[in-house]
């Protein structure tokens, strides 16, 4: 076992004293600490709840604290803002966003999605609140299939902002869709080649892939799921090894779950990067989380308006999952 050098033993007293002077923080304000499988290893270790984009939604829902901290991405805490706005929401970094939020202009969308006056429209929650002002749904990776599944037959469907997840929840409930041309840069980052090299390395080992990636590579998944579900499967399952197609960051929740097994993250195209990991994600640390804490900012801010119309298809999701 390699033996830390100094300046790693001094970073990691760093981060537990700074961990430490959070949680007394923590305690001081009445806050709470919701963070995504995707953030760095030290704050999901600090997190009061920690897991997917539906997990973290519903227990937005259910906070009894004054604050909010928010470990994730922009639209993350803005979701938690909607769905419980009489709460103060901090996030970290407000310059956290994400690349499919992004993809999914708000004017753009009301005009694509005015040529279907009859669909009905299930946004991705990784979308801006003003694209769940426009929608009837919203579902996450974890119950989109049950989501698609809860509209009539007849009904036509728009699906946004992702188009990769898209085209795999048609396939899987046979339901023709309308997809808008977005997606995440993270998860279309993956190599098809690079993965096949590695899976003749490594012949023993189970491929599994979140359906935000590209088709070609979903095709080659021995298992297909949302975050929460790619966690839950190398629990349960009987391989020892796996080769990851997802944000680097879970990798640190599967290893402590399952310390005997081995995690090999997917490679991208990228040649200066062995695996994908968003950048946004990364925006948060520590420091930037005391900070918001102590200074209760950046604070999200919402329109009243937005809120209420966008509560809409939010709670529809939570009541149907």
């Amino acid at each position: 076992m390699a033996i830390p050098n100094q300046f790693e033993q001094k970073k990691s007293k760093q981060s537990l004293e700074l961990s430490n002077q959070i949680q007394e923080l923590k305690k001081k304000k009445n806050a709470v600490i919701l963070a995504h499988y995707y953030q760095d290893d030290s704050i999901q270790e600090i997190a009061d709840f920690l897991g997917d984009s539906l997990y973290l939604a519903q227990q937005a829902a259910r906070v009894k604290e004054d604050i909010i901290v928010f470990a994730g991405v922009h639209f993350m805490a803005e979701t938690a803002k909607i769905i419980n706005p009489e709460k103060k929401v901090l996030l970290p970094d407000l310059k956290a966003g994400c690349s499919l939020a992004d993809s999914c202009s708000p004017n753009d969308f009301a005009i694509f999605k005015a040529k279907y006056p009859d669909a009905v429209v299930v946004s991705y929650i990784n979308c801006s609140a003003e694209i769940k002002t426009l929608s009837d749904l919203v579902c996450t990776s974890t119950n989109a299939k049950k989501i698609i599944e809860s509209i009539p037959l007849k009904k036509e469907i728009i699906f946004a902002p992702d188009k990769n997840l898209g085209a795999y929840l048609s396939k899987e409930t046979g339901r023709k869709m309308i997809l808008w041309e977005g997606s995440c840069v993270v998860h279309e980052a993956f190599s098809f080649d690079k993965i096949l090299d590695l899976i003749k390395k490594y012949p023993n080992a189970k491929f599994i892939a979140h359906p935000e990636s590209k088709s070609t590579i979903l095709e080659i998944a021995n298992f297909i799921g949302s975050t929460s579900a790619l966690l839950n499967f190398v629990q349960n399952d009987n391989a020892s090894q796996y080769i990851v197609a997802t944000e680097v960051g879970i990798l640190h929740q599967m290893q402590k779950y399952c310390p005997e097994k081995i995690f090999i993250p997917a490679p991208i195209d990228d040649d200066t990067c062995a695996c994908s990991e968003c950048a946004y994600m990364k925006m948060n640390t520590l420091e930037k989380l005391y900070n918001c804490l102590a200074f209760e900012k950046p604070e999200i801010k919402m329109n009243t308006d937005i809120i209420n119309a966008a509560q809409i298809p939010i709670k529809r999701m939570i009541e149907l999952s």
